[in-house]
């Protein structure tokens, strides 16, 4: 039986803010975590993120310095997939791009032979990324949640072949980091998304049609609704341009509940990408 007892190395394909945070938590676990990306300011960049986030658990108290330190140490950076050889598992945590994650799981496939490997898509399907290699059923959809150091949830999806046992693993690892889980088959948008994109979305629309303004709106929300955030600034945690791109993913997918709100779009191309970019419903400077 597929246990973590015998998980020493875990790998992760990409360094950006889910790269990076899913690092940081495997190596909080003591996991020795190997993170790589494919330029060497990405890898570097992914490091300051770490940095940032370990300072505010020390500040917080969550971790001393020289726990801080120990989980810095376990993380090793490279620009090379070979590194990633010796890895139990590797994590995908790149663009949400189909034929991104695909190339990247056909040179995985290669590279690594037993090792289980998950992607953290939020709403690509797992079966046809797993159709890049020759062994689908050793792959499953671990899609944590941002910011991954603060989130509780991890969801779990299963592909078309992913084998049982697989998901056994998945959900155990995702518990040795300290993470509750829940289930999905490999429908689009899984669980989370499925349910959010539309809220999200309407919640725009409510404030661009002018029911009411977007501090009234977000506090309508949670008032009322005891959700810790309203829509309008969950979208700009999220990042507007990834909310974008995730309902129209689920648009071609499941048709019209799912269409874009006109100011999602128009908000992403002026570049007002929520609280990454210092701007997007609310400011944050």
């Amino acid at each position: 039986m597929l246990t973590t007892d015998s998980l020493d190395r875990v790998g992760v394909v990409g360094a950006g803010t889910m790269g990076s945070g899913i690092a940081q938590v495997a190596a909080a676990a003591g996991y020795d975590v190997v993170m790589r990306d494919i330029e060497q300011e990405y890898v570097d960049s992914g490091f300051e993120t770490i940095a940032d986030s370990l300072d505010r658990k020390v500040k917080s108290g969550d971790y001393t310095e020289k726990e801080a330190e120990a989980i810095r140490d376990r993380i090793e950076g490279t620009t090379a997939l070979g590194d990633l050889a010796d890895c139990g598992l590797v994590i995908e945590a790149a663009v949400e791009d189909i034929d991104v994650k695909k190339d990247v799981f056909a040179d995985l496939d290669g590279l690594v032979d037993d090792a289980v490997l998950a992607t953290n898509t939020s709403t690509l399907s797992i079966t046809t990324i797993a159709s890049a290699t020759t062994s689908p059923e050793r792959v499953v959809g671990l899609h944590f949640m941002n910011p991954v150091p603060v989130m509780k949830g991890v969801e779990i999806v299963v592909g078309e072949k992913t084998r049982p046992g697989i998901v056994d693993f998945a959900h155990e690892f995702a518990a040795e980091l300290g993470k509750e889980t829940w289930e999905s088959d490999d429908k689009p948008g899984f669980v989370t998304n499925r349910i959010l994109m539309p809220w999200l979305n309407e919640g725009i629309r409510a404030f661009d049609e002018g029911v009411a303004s977007k501090e009234d709106i977000d506090a309508g929300m949670k008032l009322g609704t005891n959700v810790p955030m309203g829509p309008l600034e969950l979208a700009d945690h999220i990042g507007l341009d990834v909310c974008l791109h995730a309902s129209e993913t689920l648009y071609e997918e499941l048709g019209d509940r799912y269409k874009p709100a006109y100011l999602l779009k128009r908000k992403v191309e002026a570049g007002d990408l929520g609280k990454k970019t210092g701007e997007g419903f609310y400011d944050y400077d």
